[in-house]
């Protein structure tokens, strides 16, 4: 049967429950199985009482519980988070259709972590088996002072809590690159040749968290990089700090000592910070769209903090959108960045890369500029793109397949 695909409805592809535009969906992590796929996640963890679960509360519009005392969040919450995106709204504009759909990054609310959890302090098991099922990390730092919140260590200091997080992880790789060393040993002794090289690489990583230094912050070539992924190493896990400042220091033009502090902390692990306040981000969630318009205006912000938290998150995963666009809907679909076309197609529905034939394929930017399809083609920038294509971020796609 051959086809061709501009846009397709959720109940065609079995996405479920159709729900407003910016709404998000939480579930226990348990019961992940049960949502949309999405191949990869990223997890917000911190010490208790830092804002995580207030962050998560305000990304996803949801209500998971958020205390002044430590350990509220128990069982770690999963919400889909949609994508803010100008480009699907000026595409949209252009193409008008009935429906708009972004595309979604999964943020994972994980328990408190304290000193000693790698040896099952407070929630420790919990939170570092919660921790490996991520594929990055948004930890959330405090950087204000509140003699009315509640601090974990009875005193704020930011670069104290990222090294007692830190610490816990390299810990718990440490027993587990131990048990790897032990075990490659005995096959290298064999004479295997596989084991052999993996040997080393382990005891490399074994020396750098020996001194308690986390194996994303070593310099690793691919073979290295594939083999803490696949050990599952705590801290080969990419890392991003948001800051949580208060209401004073929400302007990229102010600072204090703490803001300071963990950017250059940041600089030295090759990771990125930005800033939030979470106290703003919980009141700009409960807002209708022209109150919260007008807050920001008032806090004379672009638009929430939040949303360069789903950019960063995005990026750090490695993913991209390509788009797909006609009058029915225009959707935005995720796949990991060097995905080739026939793949990109099969995130839509299986048999898309099972009979690939080719798509049909122009960027976003050639559209904004020519502003239709037919001008596009008069000025040749619609392409026919075959089984080794790359997608590129921003791309327009029409698949053509035959199964």
């Amino acid at each position: 049967m051959p086809g061709t695909f501009w846009y397709l409805g959720k109940s065609e592809v079995g996405f479920g429950v159709e729900r407003p535009l910016g709404a998000a969906e939480v579930t226990p992590m348990d019961n992940r199985a049960t949502q949309p796929p999405m191949s990869l996640s990223c997890g917000i963890v911190g010490l208790p009482n830092v804002g995580k679960s207030t962050l998560f509360n305000a990304l996803t519009s949801s209500t998971a519980e958020a205390a002044n005392y430590p350990f509220c969040t128990i069982d770690p919450n999963v919400g889909m988070v949609p994508v803010p995106d100008d480009r699907l709204d000026q595409i949209c504009a252009l193409i008008k259709p009935n429906k708009e759909v972004p595309t979604t990054v999964e943020f994972v609310d994980i328990a408190g972590l304290v000193a000693g959890a790698s040896k099952g302090e407070g929630l420790g098991n919990q939170f570092l088996g919660h921790i490996r099922q991520v594929d990055a990390i948004a930890h959330i730092v405090r950087c204000f002072d509140d003699e009315n919140i509640t601090h974990v260590a009875g005193k704020v200091d930011p670069i104290a809590d990222i090294e007692t997080i830190d610490t816990e992880l390299c810990l718990a790789d440490l027993d587990l690159v131990g048990k790897t060393v032990l075990r490659l040993g005995k096959i290298a002794r064999s004479g295997d040749k596989t084991a052999k090289t993996e040997l080393v690489v382990a005891e490399k990583f074994k020396a750098a968290l020996e001194d308690v230094t986390p194996l994303r912050s070593l310099e690793l070539d691919e073979e290295e990089t594939k083999l803490a992924k696949l050990w599952q190493f705590l801290t080969s896990k990419p890392v991003f700090y948001v800051c949580n400042v208060d209401e004073d220091h929400i302007q990229p033009d102010t600072s204090n000592e703490q803001l300071e502090a963990v950017k250059a902390f940041a600089d030295k692990q090759n990771a990125l910070t930005l800033r939030v306040c979470a106290k703003i981000e919980a009141e700009l969630a409960i807002l209708d769209a022209d109150d919260k318009k007008e807050l920001l205006e008032s806090l004379e912000l672009e638009e929430p903090g939040l949303n360069g938290v789903i950019r960063m998150a995005y990026r750090l995963l490695g993913l991209i959108t390509y788009f797909t666009a006609g009058e029915k809907e225009c959707r935005a679909w995720t796949i990991r960045k060097g995905t080739k076309a026939p793949q990109a197609a099969g995130v839509i529905h299986s048999d898309f890369e099972r009979g690939f034939i080719r798509a049909e394929t122009f960027h976003c930017n050639d559209l904004f500029e020519h502003k239709s399809e037919t001008a596009l083609k008069n000025a040749g920038l619609l392409r026919s793109e075959g089984k080794e294509y790359t997608v590129v971020d921003g791309d327009i796609m029409n698949f053509r397949f035959n199964v």
